[in-house]
């Protein structure tokens, strides 16, 4: 019987992160949740943001599975694809779901159903600057 780790030295990236023994790893999913989690309403990632910040073996079109089996806790409306679009036409209905709860959260879409990433995707980054920003310098005087 091979091991996930002894494939990894034999197959790329790729291979790996659509084999099941990977995907089904304790915490594979959870790993990606818990940076959807965080998502600010009003704001996206990319399937491949996640892919490229997670790491080896994990890639878009996984980032896609798993986001398919999101619980209810799990913001999965708000990770589209690279072009700033909904990719869940083909499994939600109704077809425009995730675009409406995303519209819903004040993300406009053009004519082509496009989002301007520039504008709304979100980067975790955003999230530890602000935290630096906020936190309070000590006080010299006790005050």
């Amino acid at each position: 019987m091979t091991t996930a780790k002894q494939k990894s030295r034999h197959q790329p990236a790729q291979a790996l992160a659509n084999d099941p023994a990977i995907t089904d790893l304790p915490g594979y999913h959870e790993r990606v949740f818990e940076i959807v989690r965080r998502i600010p309403e009003g704001r996206v990632m990319t399937y491949g943001q996640l892919a490229e910040i997670l790491g080896e073996g994990y890639t878009p079109r996984t980032v896609g599975f798993v986001m398919h089996a999101a619980e209810d806790s799990v913001p999965w409306h708000r990770v589209i694809n690279a072009q700033g679009a909904c990719s869940t036409g083909r499994v939600l209905l109704p077809l425009d779901k995730q675009q409406r709860m995303l519209e819903a959260e004040g993300i406009a879409f053009n004519e082509r159903r496009r989002c301007d990433l520039a504008r709304y995707r979100w980067s975790p980054d955003e999230t530890e600057t602000a935290d630096k920003q906020t936190e309070k310098q000590p006080s010299l005087f006790n005050i």
